[in-house]
């Protein structure tokens, strides 16, 4: 099991940018998939990024897709998830996954995760 701990989120107003950081131990980090994943008040959590383990790959849910970008430095055993044009509907808990190898729709690990408030 890798141990996850989430940091960056906060409160915004809407259009401005935050950066999420989830540092990883416990594993080899370049041997996981990283996600980040995030629930909404009253909602399900839904995916919204991940990235493969070297970091050459990455997938987006539509709705932030072009927004929000996803990477990692396996120097450091940390992903990030940058998120640009923030919108009210962007405030969730925004948690960190990762799986061994590939990013599945359930992923293994779990961070605790970060609250992210945007104002509009």
């Amino acid at each position: 099991q890798v141990q996850l701990v989430e940091s960056g989120g906060g409160l915004v107003q809407a259009g401005g940018s935050l950066r999420l950081s989830c540092t990883a131990s416990g594993r080899t980090f370049n041997n996981y998939a990283m996600g980040w994943f995030r629930q909404a008040p009253g909602k399900e959590r839904e995916f919204v990024a991940s990235i493969n383990r070297s970091g050459a790959s990455t997938k987006y849910a539509d709705s932030v897709k072009g927004r929000f970008t996803i990477s990692r430095d396996n120097t450091k055993n940390t992903a990030y998830l940058q998120m640009n044009s923030l919108k009210a509907e962007d405030t969730a808990v925004y948690y960190c996954a990762a799986n061994f190898l590939i990013m599945p729709t359930k992923p293994s690990d779990w961070g605790q995760g970060t609250p992210v408030t945007v104002s509009s």
